[in-house]
Protein backbone atom coordinates (compact mmCIF):
# COMPACT_ATOMS: atom_id res chain seq x y z
CA UNK A 1 0.00 0.00 0.00
CA UNK A 2 1.48 3.37 -1.01
CA UNK A 3 1.78 5.59 1.99
CA UNK A 4 0.73 9.06 2.11
CA UNK A 5 2.68 12.29 0.43
CA UNK A 6 2.69 14.11 3.65
CA UNK A 7 4.36 11.15 5.90
CA UNK A 8 7.14 9.98 2.76
CA UNK A 9 8.13 13.78 2.36
CA UNK A 10 8.55 13.62 6.91
CA UNK A 11 11.86 12.61 8.23
CA UNK A 12 13.19 9.28 10.00
CA UNK A 13 12.47 10.98 13.18
CA UNK A 14 8.97 12.22 12.87
CA UNK A 15 8.14 9.13 11.21
CA UNK A 16 9.81 6.65 14.17
CA UNK A 17 7.83 9.49 16.43
CA UNK A 18 4.49 8.43 14.71
CA UNK A 19 5.20 5.15 14.42
CA UNK A 20 6.15 4.62 17.86
CA UNK A 21 2.66 6.70 19.03
CA UNK A 22 0.40 4.08 16.74
CA UNK A 23 2.21 0.93 18.42
CA UNK A 24 1.43 2.18 21.54
CA UNK A 25 -1.88 3.49 21.16
CA UNK A 26 -2.92 0.37 20.00
CA UNK A 27 -1.43 -1.69 22.31
CA UNK A 28 -2.93 0.38 25.27
CA UNK A 29 -6.57 0.61 23.60
CA UNK A 30 -6.34 -2.97 23.28
CA UNK A 31 -5.56 -3.37 26.70
CA UNK A 32 -7.75 -1.01 28.40
CA UNK A 33 -10.67 -2.84 26.76
CA UNK A 34 -9.51 -6.42 28.31
CA UNK A 35 -9.08 -4.53 31.57
CA UNK A 36 -12.17 -3.06 31.43
CA UNK A 37 -14.15 -6.26 30.49
CA UNK A 38 -12.26 -8.17 33.42
CA UNK A 39 -12.62 -5.96 35.78
CA UNK A 40 -16.37 -5.67 34.75
CA UNK A 41 -17.12 -9.39 35.07
CA UNK A 42 -15.12 -10.01 37.92
CA UNK A 43 -17.22 -7.25 40.09
CA UNK A 44 -20.73 -8.34 38.53
CA UNK A 45 -19.59 -12.01 39.28
CA UNK A 46 -18.74 -10.96 42.91
CA UNK A 47 -21.75 -9.07 43.24
CA UNK A 48 -23.67 -12.63 41.58
CA UNK A 49 -21.88 -15.02 44.04
CA UNK A 50 -23.20 -12.96 46.94
CA UNK A 51 -26.72 -12.87 46.25
CA UNK A 52 -26.85 -17.17 45.04
CA UNK A 53 -25.21 -17.30 48.64
CA UNK A 54 -28.29 -15.11 50.12
CA UNK A 55 -30.75 -17.31 48.44
CA UNK A 56 -29.23 -19.99 49.01
CA UNK A 57 -29.45 -19.56 52.98
CA UNK A 58 -32.94 -17.69 53.21
CA UNK A 59 -34.04 -21.11 50.93
CA UNK A 60 -33.01 -23.35 53.27
CA UNK A 61 -34.84 -21.18 55.96
CA UNK A 62 -37.85 -21.36 54.45
CA UNK A 63 -37.50 -25.56 54.29
CA UNK A 64 -36.94 -25.88 57.82
CA UNK A 65 -39.24 -22.76 59.38
CA UNK A 66 -41.55 -21.88 56.63
CA UNK A 67 -43.05 -18.27 56.79
CA UNK A 68 -42.39 -18.21 60.92
CA UNK A 69 -39.87 -15.47 61.11
CA UNK A 70 -39.39 -14.97 57.78
CA UNK A 71 -39.97 -10.77 57.35
CA UNK A 72 -38.43 -9.91 60.58
CA UNK A 73 -35.00 -12.21 59.71
CA UNK A 74 -35.04 -10.53 56.31
CA UNK A 75 -35.30 -6.86 57.21
CA UNK A 76 -32.34 -7.44 59.88
CA UNK A 77 -29.45 -9.16 57.93
CA UNK A 78 -30.28 -7.85 54.72
CA UNK A 79 -28.04 -5.32 53.15
CA UNK A 80 -28.67 -2.41 51.86
CA UNK A 81 -27.51 -3.41 48.35
CA UNK A 82 -30.13 -6.39 48.30
CA UNK A 83 -33.42 -6.35 48.37
CA UNK A 84 -35.12 -10.14 48.99
CA UNK A 85 -38.64 -11.56 48.07
CA UNK A 86 -40.28 -14.27 48.82
CA UNK A 87 -43.01 -15.50 46.58
CA UNK A 88 -45.85 -18.17 46.95
CA UNK A 89 -47.32 -20.29 44.61
CA UNK A 90 -50.00 -18.00 43.95
CA UNK A 91 -47.64 -15.33 42.92
CA UNK A 92 -47.86 -13.25 46.13
CA UNK A 93 -45.29 -11.72 48.06
CA UNK A 94 -45.44 -13.52 51.41
CA UNK A 95 -41.96 -11.48 52.95
CA UNK A 96 -39.72 -8.65 52.04
CA UNK A 97 -36.38 -7.32 53.24
CA UNK A 98 -37.99 -3.81 52.30
CA UNK A 99 -41.50 -2.26 51.99
CA UNK A 100 -40.40 -1.64 48.56
CA UNK A 101 -40.32 -5.10 47.27
CA UNK A 102 -43.86 -5.78 49.57
CA UNK A 103 -46.11 -5.51 46.17
CA UNK A 104 -45.35 -7.41 43.29
CA UNK A 105 -42.32 -9.80 42.80
CA UNK A 106 -39.32 -8.88 40.70
CA UNK A 107 -39.34 -11.44 38.39
CA UNK A 108 -41.63 -14.18 36.41
CA UNK A 109 -38.90 -16.80 36.91
CA UNK A 110 -40.16 -19.38 38.82
CA UNK A 111 -37.29 -22.16 39.34
CA UNK A 112 -37.85 -26.08 40.92
CA UNK A 113 -37.14 -26.77 44.32
CA UNK A 114 -33.59 -26.55 44.44
CA UNK A 115 -32.48 -25.03 41.68
CA UNK A 116 -31.33 -21.41 40.89
CA UNK A 117 -31.93 -19.14 37.90
CA UNK A 118 -30.13 -15.77 37.24
CA UNK A 119 -31.38 -12.43 35.38
CA UNK A 120 -29.70 -10.34 33.22
CA UNK A 121 -29.05 -7.06 34.73
CA UNK A 122 -31.39 -4.31 34.10
CA UNK A 123 -33.06 -1.54 34.87
CA UNK A 124 -36.11 -2.36 37.74
CA UNK A 125 -38.63 1.09 37.02
CA UNK A 126 -40.90 -0.84 40.67
CA UNK A 127 -37.83 -0.29 42.71
CA UNK A 128 -35.52 2.61 41.63
CA UNK A 129 -35.92 4.58 38.19
CA UNK A 130 -31.92 5.10 38.61
CA UNK A 131 -30.65 2.18 39.82
CA UNK A 132 -30.19 -1.50 37.99
CA UNK A 133 -30.14 -4.43 39.79
CA UNK A 134 -28.75 -8.19 39.19
CA UNK A 135 -32.04 -11.04 39.98
CA UNK A 136 -31.68 -14.11 41.56
CA UNK A 137 -34.29 -16.41 41.78
CA UNK A 138 -34.10 -20.36 43.96
CA UNK A 139 -36.28 -22.38 44.00
CA UNK A 140 -37.77 -24.08 47.36
CA UNK A 141 -40.50 -25.49 49.35
CA UNK A 142 -42.14 -26.06 52.76
CA UNK A 143 -44.52 -29.02 53.32
CA UNK A 144 -45.00 -29.31 50.01
CA UNK A 145 -45.93 -25.53 48.67
CA UNK A 146 -43.60 -24.20 46.35
CA UNK A 147 -41.70 -20.98 47.18
CA UNK A 148 -39.23 -19.11 44.87
CA UNK A 149 -36.72 -16.72 46.80
CA UNK A 150 -35.78 -13.82 44.91
CA UNK A 151 -32.41 -11.80 45.84
CA UNK A 152 -32.19 -8.39 43.74
CA UNK A 153 -28.61 -7.11 43.68
CA UNK A 154 -27.31 -3.71 43.34
CA UNK A 155 -24.79 -3.25 40.67
CA UNK A 156 -24.29 0.29 41.12
CA UNK A 157 -21.14 0.16 42.66
CA UNK A 158 -19.56 -2.06 40.55
CA UNK A 159 -20.39 0.16 37.58
CA UNK A 160 -19.38 3.56 39.29
CA UNK A 161 -16.28 1.61 39.91
CA UNK A 162 -15.97 0.77 35.98
CA UNK A 163 -16.97 4.04 35.04
CA UNK A 164 -14.17 5.72 37.14
CA UNK A 165 -11.23 3.52 35.91
CA UNK A 166 -12.89 4.16 32.04
CA UNK A 167 -12.48 7.80 32.96
CA UNK A 168 -8.75 7.32 34.45
CA UNK A 169 -7.79 5.41 31.62
CA UNK A 170 -9.17 8.50 29.12
CA UNK A 171 -7.56 10.62 31.04
CA UNK A 172 -4.36 9.38 31.50
CA UNK A 173 -4.01 7.90 27.61
CA UNK A 174 -2.92 11.58 26.36
CA UNK A 175 -0.96 12.15 29.12
CA UNK A 176 1.01 8.75 28.53
CA UNK A 177 1.11 9.41 25.07
CA UNK A 178 2.61 12.72 24.91
CA UNK A 179 5.30 11.16 27.36
CA UNK A 180 5.79 8.38 24.57
CA UNK A 181 5.88 10.81 21.77
CA UNK A 182 8.27 13.72 23.36
CA UNK A 183 10.56 10.58 24.68
CA UNK A 184 10.41 8.51 20.86
CA UNK A 185 11.34 11.83 19.43
CA UNK A 186 13.93 12.91 21.77
CA UNK A 187 15.91 9.49 21.57
CA UNK A 188 15.44 9.38 17.57
CA UNK A 189 16.60 13.09 17.41
CA UNK A 190 19.50 11.84 19.59
CA UNK A 191 20.23 8.37 17.89
CA UNK A 192 20.54 10.35 14.58
CA UNK A 193 22.39 13.20 15.33
CA UNK A 194 25.70 11.44 14.27
CA UNK A 195 23.93 10.39 10.79
CA UNK A 196 23.78 14.26 10.85
CA UNK A 197 27.01 14.60 11.40
CA UNK A 198 28.31 12.17 9.08
CA UNK A 199 25.62 13.76 5.95
CA UNK A 200 27.08 16.94 6.48
CA UNK A 201 30.82 15.85 6.43
CA UNK A 202 30.09 13.86 3.51
CA UNK A 203 28.30 16.72 2.29
CA UNK A 204 31.35 19.35 2.40
CA UNK A 205 33.87 16.63 0.61
CA UNK A 206 34.59 18.00 -2.85
CA UNK A 207 37.14 15.86 -5.29
CA UNK A 208 40.09 18.12 -3.82
CA UNK A 209 39.05 16.41 0.27
CA UNK A 210 39.06 12.91 -0.21
CA UNK A 211 41.40 12.84 1.92
CA UNK A 212 39.13 13.76 4.89
CA UNK A 213 36.91 11.72 7.02
CA UNK A 214 33.71 11.57 8.50
CA UNK A 215 33.76 10.83 12.76
CA UNK A 216 33.04 6.91 13.93
CA UNK A 217 30.97 7.25 16.77
CA UNK A 218 32.48 5.44 19.92
CA UNK A 219 29.37 3.41 20.07
CA UNK A 220 29.80 -0.35 18.41
CA UNK A 221 26.54 0.05 17.48
CA UNK A 222 24.78 0.26 13.11
CA UNK A 223 25.71 4.32 12.41
CA UNK A 224 29.22 3.68 13.99
CA UNK A 225 29.56 0.62 11.28
CA UNK A 226 27.90 3.23 8.74
CA UNK A 227 30.70 5.55 9.32
CA UNK A 228 33.41 2.99 9.01
CA UNK A 229 32.06 2.11 5.59
CA UNK A 230 31.39 5.75 4.88
CA UNK A 231 35.14 6.19 5.16
CA UNK A 232 36.56 2.74 3.86
CA UNK A 233 34.78 4.57 0.35
CA UNK A 234 36.36 7.15 0.93
CA UNK A 235 39.77 5.37 0.95
CA UNK A 236 38.61 3.40 -2.05
CA UNK A 237 37.98 6.81 -3.83
CA UNK A 238 40.65 8.90 -2.60
CA UNK A 239 43.35 5.45 -4.04
CA UNK A 240 41.30 5.30 -7.47
CA UNK A 241 41.93 9.43 -7.95
CA UNK A 242 45.70 8.70 -7.19
CA UNK A 243 45.54 5.95 -9.45
CA UNK A 244 43.95 7.80 -12.17
CA UNK A 245 46.03 10.73 -11.50
CA UNK A 246 49.59 8.62 -11.55
CA UNK A 247 47.99 6.99 -14.22
CA UNK A 248 47.14 9.89 -16.50
CA UNK A 249 50.72 11.26 -15.07
CA UNK A 250 52.48 7.96 -16.36
CA UNK A 251 51.20 7.71 -19.14
CA UNK A 252 51.89 11.25 -20.30
CA UNK A 253 55.40 10.61 -19.01
CA UNK A 254 56.14 8.03 -21.72
CA UNK A 255 54.59 9.47 -24.54
CA UNK A 256 56.37 12.99 -23.80
CA UNK A 257 59.98 10.29 -24.92
CA UNK A 258 58.47 9.58 -28.18
CA UNK A 259 56.79 12.60 -29.39
CA UNK A 260 59.87 13.89 -28.18
CA UNK A 261 62.17 12.44 -30.67
CA UNK A 262 59.74 12.02 -34.07
CA UNK A 263 60.06 16.20 -32.83
CA UNK A 264 63.51 16.65 -33.06
CA UNK A 265 63.77 14.11 -35.91
CA UNK A 266 61.02 16.46 -38.01
CA UNK A 267 63.12 19.75 -36.96
CA UNK A 268 66.48 17.89 -38.37
CA UNK A 269 64.25 17.00 -41.47
CA UNK A 270 63.53 20.12 -42.04
CA UNK A 271 67.16 22.27 -41.79
CA UNK A 272 68.10 19.96 -43.76
CA UNK A 273 68.36 21.27 -47.32
CA UNK A 274 70.13 18.31 -48.78
CA UNK A 275 67.75 15.91 -47.78
CA UNK A 276 70.11 13.13 -46.77
CA UNK A 277 68.72 12.97 -42.86
CA UNK A 278 65.29 11.93 -43.67
CA UNK A 279 66.28 8.47 -45.16
CA UNK A 280 68.66 8.07 -42.15
CA UNK A 281 66.24 9.02 -39.37
CA UNK A 282 63.20 7.52 -41.24
CA UNK A 283 63.92 3.72 -39.22
CA UNK A 284 64.31 5.83 -35.77
CA UNK A 285 60.50 7.90 -36.64
CA UNK A 286 59.30 4.37 -37.36
CA UNK A 287 60.40 2.86 -33.95
CA UNK A 288 59.27 5.71 -31.86
CA UNK A 289 55.71 5.06 -33.66
CA UNK A 290 55.58 2.18 -33.22
CA UNK A 291 56.52 2.87 -29.39
CA UNK A 292 53.88 4.52 -29.67
CA UNK A 293 51.06 2.44 -30.78
CA UNK A 294 51.81 -0.27 -28.89
CA UNK A 295 51.71 2.23 -25.67
CA UNK A 296 48.43 3.53 -27.19
CA UNK A 297 47.40 -0.37 -27.33
CA UNK A 298 48.26 -1.11 -23.66
CA UNK A 299 46.44 1.77 -22.34
CA UNK A 300 43.51 0.91 -24.54
CA UNK A 301 43.18 -2.33 -23.18
CA UNK A 302 43.63 -1.54 -19.45
CA UNK A 303 41.05 1.09 -19.52
CA UNK A 304 38.68 -1.50 -21.50
CA UNK A 305 39.38 -4.07 -18.60
CA UNK A 306 38.55 -0.68 -15.40
CA UNK A 307 35.41 0.62 -17.90
CA UNK A 308 33.63 -2.68 -18.74
CA UNK A 309 36.15 -5.90 -18.36
CA UNK A 310 38.02 -7.49 -20.68
CA UNK A 311 35.96 -9.16 -23.84
CA UNK A 312 37.27 -12.49 -23.95
CA UNK A 313 36.93 -14.10 -27.17
CA UNK A 314 36.24 -18.04 -26.63
CA UNK A 315 37.68 -20.70 -28.37
CA UNK A 316 39.67 -23.45 -28.58
CA UNK A 317 43.25 -22.68 -28.18
CA UNK A 318 46.32 -25.09 -28.79
CA UNK A 319 48.60 -23.17 -25.97
CA UNK A 320 51.36 -25.18 -27.52
CA UNK A 321 51.22 -23.56 -30.35
CA UNK A 322 51.57 -20.44 -29.27
CA UNK A 323 54.48 -21.09 -27.17
CA UNK A 324 56.03 -22.07 -29.94
CA UNK A 325 55.95 -19.36 -31.65
CA UNK A 326 57.63 -17.15 -29.05
CA UNK A 327 60.56 -19.23 -28.56
CA UNK A 328 61.20 -18.66 -32.20
CA UNK A 329 60.98 -15.17 -31.95
CA UNK A 330 63.42 -15.26 -29.08
CA UNK A 331 66.15 -17.69 -30.76
CA UNK A 332 65.60 -15.67 -33.77
CA UNK A 333 66.52 -12.28 -31.66
CA UNK A 334 69.33 -13.54 -30.57
CA UNK A 335 69.75 -12.68 -26.94
CA UNK A 336 70.07 -15.26 -24.06
CA UNK A 337 69.88 -18.58 -24.63
CA UNK A 338 65.98 -20.26 -24.83
CA UNK A 339 65.08 -23.42 -23.44
CA UNK A 340 61.84 -24.91 -23.88
CA UNK A 341 59.77 -27.99 -22.91
CA UNK A 342 56.67 -27.49 -24.91
CA UNK A 343 54.03 -30.61 -24.68
CA UNK A 344 50.64 -30.40 -26.87
CA UNK A 345 48.49 -28.67 -24.35
CA UNK A 346 44.64 -27.16 -25.48
CA UNK A 347 42.85 -24.40 -23.89
CA UNK A 348 39.98 -21.82 -24.00
CA UNK A 349 40.07 -18.49 -24.32
CA UNK A 350 41.53 -16.03 -26.46
CA UNK A 351 44.46 -16.47 -29.00
CA UNK A 352 45.29 -12.85 -29.57
CA UNK A 353 45.60 -11.88 -25.73
CA UNK A 354 46.93 -15.13 -24.94
CA UNK A 355 49.75 -14.48 -27.05
CA UNK A 356 50.17 -10.91 -25.74
CA UNK A 357 50.60 -13.04 -22.17
CA UNK A 358 53.28 -15.16 -23.49
CA UNK A 359 55.40 -11.88 -25.46
CA UNK A 360 54.93 -9.63 -22.64
CA UNK A 361 56.36 -12.55 -19.79
CA UNK A 362 59.32 -13.53 -22.46
CA UNK A 363 59.93 -9.67 -23.23
CA UNK A 364 59.95 -9.70 -19.39
CA UNK A 365 62.43 -12.10 -18.43
CA UNK A 366 64.74 -11.13 -21.84
CA UNK A 367 64.99 -7.84 -20.56
CA UNK A 368 65.88 -9.65 -16.70
CA UNK A 369 68.02 -12.31 -18.21
CA UNK A 370 71.90 -13.03 -17.73
CA UNK A 371 72.51 -15.37 -20.12
CA UNK A 372 69.58 -17.79 -20.10
CA UNK A 373 65.43 -18.10 -20.48
CA UNK A 374 63.31 -21.11 -19.79
CA UNK A 375 59.72 -21.99 -20.98
CA UNK A 376 58.05 -25.08 -19.62
CA UNK A 377 54.25 -26.34 -20.52
CA UNK A 378 52.29 -28.45 -18.88
CA UNK A 379 49.11 -29.79 -18.04
CA UNK A 380 47.56 -31.77 -14.78
CA UNK A 381 44.37 -31.73 -12.88
CA UNK A 382 42.46 -29.95 -15.58
CA UNK A 383 44.83 -26.82 -15.24
CA UNK A 384 47.16 -25.73 -18.17
CA UNK A 385 50.84 -24.08 -16.52
CA UNK A 386 53.24 -21.99 -18.32
CA UNK A 387 56.48 -21.11 -16.44
CA UNK A 388 58.55 -18.29 -17.74
CA UNK A 389 61.88 -18.42 -15.84
CA UNK A 390 65.22 -15.90 -15.90
CA UNK A 391 68.35 -16.37 -14.80
CA UNK A 392 68.62 -13.12 -13.63
CA UNK A 393 68.53 -11.00 -10.69
CA UNK A 394 64.66 -11.90 -9.87
CA UNK A 395 62.39 -10.14 -7.48
CA UNK A 396 62.42 -9.41 -4.40
CA UNK A 397 59.52 -11.05 -2.36
CA UNK A 398 58.21 -7.79 -0.69
CA UNK A 399 57.89 -6.30 -4.54
CA UNK A 400 56.54 -9.42 -6.09
CA UNK A 401 52.86 -8.21 -6.16
CA UNK A 402 53.50 -4.88 -6.83
CA UNK A 403 54.98 -5.66 -10.06
CA UNK A 404 51.62 -6.33 -11.59
CA UNK A 405 50.69 -2.54 -11.24
CA UNK A 406 50.92 -0.26 -14.17
CA UNK A 407 53.70 1.93 -14.74
CA UNK A 408 56.05 -0.58 -12.50
CA UNK A 409 60.26 -0.35 -12.79
CA UNK A 410 62.00 -2.33 -10.25
CA UNK A 411 65.70 -1.55 -11.33
CA UNK A 412 67.38 -0.34 -14.68
CA UNK A 413 67.11 -3.14 -16.90
CA UNK A 414 63.42 -2.35 -17.04
CA UNK A 415 63.76 1.66 -17.28
CA UNK A 416 62.07 3.01 -20.42
CA UNK A 417 65.44 3.45 -22.29
CA UNK A 418 64.90 -0.09 -22.54
CA UNK A 419 61.63 0.02 -24.33
CA UNK A 420 59.46 -0.65 -21.66
CA UNK A 421 56.07 1.06 -20.27
CA UNK A 422 56.01 -0.83 -17.32
CA UNK A 423 52.48 -1.76 -18.42
CA UNK A 424 52.93 -5.38 -19.33
CA UNK A 425 52.91 -7.46 -16.66
CA UNK A 426 49.61 -5.28 -15.57
CA UNK A 427 48.32 -6.50 -18.95
CA UNK A 428 49.53 -10.02 -18.04
CA UNK A 429 47.56 -9.96 -14.68
CA UNK A 430 44.25 -8.51 -16.35
CA UNK A 431 44.41 -11.07 -19.46
CA UNK A 432 45.09 -14.47 -17.14
CA UNK A 433 42.58 -13.31 -14.68
CA UNK A 434 40.00 -12.36 -17.55
CA UNK A 435 39.95 -15.87 -18.35
CA UNK A 436 39.76 -17.52 -14.83
CA UNK A 437 43.55 -18.08 -14.35
CA UNK A 438 46.18 -16.83 -11.80
CA UNK A 439 49.52 -16.00 -12.33
CA UNK A 440 52.80 -15.77 -9.56
CA UNK A 441 55.74 -15.28 -9.13
CA UNK A 442 58.73 -17.14 -6.95
CA UNK A 443 62.54 -17.94 -7.06
CA UNK A 444 63.96 -19.54 -10.18
CA UNK A 445 65.96 -22.52 -9.90
CA UNK A 446 68.21 -20.52 -12.68
CA UNK A 447 68.74 -17.97 -10.31
CA UNK A 448 66.11 -15.31 -11.30
CA UNK A 449 62.29 -14.82 -11.43
CA UNK A 450 59.56 -17.38 -12.10
CA UNK A 451 56.57 -16.42 -13.42
CA UNK A 452 53.54 -19.35 -13.36
CA UNK A 453 50.64 -18.72 -15.45
CA UNK A 454 47.84 -21.35 -14.68
CA UNK A 455 45.02 -21.29 -16.96
CA UNK A 456 42.10 -23.94 -16.74
CA UNK A 457 41.22 -26.04 -19.62
CA UNK A 458 37.84 -26.22 -19.10
CA UNK A 459 36.14 -22.73 -20.55
CA UNK A 460 35.42 -20.85 -17.50
CA UNK A 461 32.65 -18.34 -17.11
CA UNK A 462 31.67 -15.59 -19.80
CA UNK A 463 33.87 -12.24 -18.09
CA UNK A 464 32.58 -8.73 -19.22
Amino acid sequence: MRMPAFIRRSGVRARSTGAALLVVAAALAVGAAILLLLLQRTLITSVADQAESRAFDVANQVQEEGQSGLAQELVENTRVSQLIQVVNAQNKVVASSSPRGAGAPLTDARPDSGQTVRDEVGEMPLLDDDHPYLIIARGTEFQGAPYTVVVASSVETQRDTVTTVTTYLLVGFPVLLALVGVATWMLVGRALRPVERIRSRVHGIGVEQLAERVPVPATDDEIAKLAVTMNEMLDRLQAGQETQRRFVADASHELRSPIASLMAALDVIVADESGQAAPELHQVMQAETERMRRLVEDLLLLAKADDTGLQILRTDVDLDDLVDVELRRLRTAGGPSVEGVVPAVRVTGDPDKLSQVLRNLADNAVLAAHGRVRFTLAEEGGTATVTVEDDGDGIPEQERSRVFERFVRLDASRDRGSGGSGLGLAIVDEVVRGHGGTVEISESALGGARFVVKLPVAAPAAVG
